[in-house]
């Protein structure tokens, strides 16, 4: 990111004080968080559910902390991750110009009222202006009238950057800007971070975007700790950092170990002088008023060893549990999934196009669905999904998909589960109708959704979480699905997630189409044919092992 050197040493755009914050239910999100946001760029980085969106949103305004306070230096701008599920906005609406763009047409077609006027200022050329944002981030000619819903997740997140860029605000916060974009998009993207001026901050979980980053903050149970540099810095520093816990951690428990085995020998000892003192008293070897004396000096002296030996087990037991604070347990997700029972000679999709190029996907094959933004591979998704394509109509008819079974689960690009009011428990049990809810609450903490999480109203987490659900319902319905479909799986997915999910579907047995832009996710999961759109038809590309 290029920016003015002396911007670092001025004050800090960003300032979080004791910053706590808690949710209605009494579960503590983020707790006494005190760090500082200077001009350059940020990755804010922590597991799926830790709290960064949450995070932004407090910086932002948007919420307000349990305690503590948030104090920033000049107007905020946001993106967040949501930008394609808002299909009933236009694209003037991502811009943040739509209400001007209406005000100037209003004017131009004789309309004098004083309101549009202070509406538009001095910005009479802001649809030119928004034409010319949109050509810069590549989407010349996209009509700013044109609805969201029309145009492909990536597309959208180009138009929500370009609308930021539009603006002169001195912090900016982004949520995953690079989720659904292609190659070309993602570059973009990077040239634009790289040339950003201010104060920006960036939740990712890509480690591209991450590696550009001038720091990196990570969120983990609650605090925030931040690091110089980029990703591979920071996983660097961490790594360095957990050796360290990690056999600091075996010290302190061999140190407890000896001081236990001490504790034990002292009181073999103790209980053998007893012993004796009790055969000295009972044959009277000596005077009655001597022994009694001495038999209270050494119960005083046993009391004082024993609190001594008590203090050295609990000093050492309180180290260890200080140490093992500083060593991460990082949960995961464990799917076992359910074999669906597809045998090799069941066909269980085809694809056609206009330009007479056919496929058809048997059994337990695996097929890749690559191409450029707005080419047609989410409208391919839904229509394997059920059967009516959405997205861009007219490039729907270049090329048909077509399923065979009705045995279908779906994570599509856009996590819109339909039902925001709904709890997750709720929404996971309507796919396993069968199953008793103390079954459905042990799958869902495979997802690492456990206790009151379960409760909790899908509209209000996070998109990771989201994902999460998604992929309850889809993975873990009864009976299991025969074909299973994934558009942009890992969008929002921690790289912890995404190790799991790779490991759960390499067991899954039956047909698999991925539609991504991660050539790795695609070769982790033993694609062994690629179907590359190019908005007349696809071309078939088979993977060598």
């Amino acid at each position: 990111m290029s920016t003015d050197p002396s911007a670092f040493s001025a004050p800090p755009a960003v300032v979080l004080s004791n910053l706590s914050f808690t949710w209605p239910s009494g579960a503590e999100l983020l707790t006494r968080i005190n760090v500082a946001f200077t001009a350059g760029s940020t990755g804010l980085v922590g597991a799926n559910g830790s709290g960064k969106s949450t995070l932004l949103r407090l910086i932002a305004g948007r919420l307000t902390p349990t305690s503590g306070s948030v104090s920033v230096r000049g107007t905020v701008a946001s993106a967040p991750q949501d930008l394609g599920l808002r299909s009933a906005d236009t694209v003037g609406d991502l811009l943040g110009v739509r209400s001007r763009i209406d005000a100037v047409r209003a004017v131009e077609n004789g309309s004098c009222d004083p309101s549009l006027f202070d509406l538009i200022a001095d910005d009479w050329d802001v649809e030119r202006r928004a034409e010319g944002a949109l050509a810069e981030a590549g989407l010349d000619g996209l009509d700013v009238d044109r609805p969201v819903g029309t145009v492909s997740g990536g597309e959208a997140v180009r138009v929500g950057l370009a609308g930021l860029r539009m603006t002169d605000h001195r912090i900016t916060l982004l949520d995953e800007p690079t989720n659904s974009l292609d190659r070309y998009s993602r570059s973009a993207v990077y040239e634009a971070i790289r040339t950003w001026s201010g104060t920006l901050i960036v939740v990712s979980h890509d480690v591209r975007l991450l590696d550009s980053m001038d720091r990196t903050a990570d969120l983990h149970d609650g605090t925030l700790s931040t690091f110089g540099g980029g990703w591979s810095d920071y996983r660097a520093q961490l790594a360095d950092g957990q050796h360290a816990a990690e056999r600091a951690l075996r010290s302190a428990e061999e140190t407890l170990k000896v001081e236990r085995r001490q504790r034990a020998v002292a009181e073999v000892a103790l209980a053998r002088r007893q012993r004796y003192a009790r055969t000295d008293f009972d044959i009277k070897r000596r005077p009655k008023s001597i022994m009694q004396t001495r038999r209270m000096q050494a119960q005083v002296s046993a009391g004082k060893l024993r609190r001594r030996l008590d203090s050295r087990v609990d000093a050492a037991r309180s180290a260890v549990d200080d140490r093992a604070d500083s060593v991460r347990r990082d949960d995961r997700i464990r799917v076992d999934l359910p074999s669906p029972g597809v045998p090799a000679g069941r066909r269980l999709a085809e694809f056609t196009s206009c330009r007479g190029e056919t496929f058809e996907l048997w059994g337990a094959e695996r097929v890749g669905v690559i191409g450029p933004n707005g080419v047609g591979k989410t409208t391919l998704i839904s229509m394997l999904a059920d059967g009516s394509p959405h997205g861009r109509a007219m490039r729907s008819t270049a090329v048909m998909a077509r399923a065979h079974t009705d045995r279908i689960g779906c994570v599509p690009q856009l996590r819109d589960l339909r039902a925001d009011a709904e709890s997750v428990l709720d929404v996971v049990s309507a796919t396993s109708p069968n199953a008793s809810p103390d079954r459905i609450r042990a799958r869902l903490a495979r997802f690492l959704l456990r206790g009151d999480a379960v409760h909790q109203a899908v509209g209000s987490l996070s998109g990771g979480e989201r994902l999460r659900v998604l992929l309850a319902t889809v993975l873990l319905s009864d009976p299991p699905n025969q074909l299973l479909l994934l558009d942009e799986p890992t969008n929002d997915l921690d790289s912890s997630s995404v190790d799991a999910l790779v490991d759960a579907l390499t067991g899954y047995g039956g047909g698999l189409v991925v539609a991504t832009h991660d050539d790795a996710l695609l070769k982790r999961l033993a694609v062994g044919t690629v179907l590359e759109l190019d908005g007349d038809g696809f071309r078939v590309r088979r993977v060598r092992d």
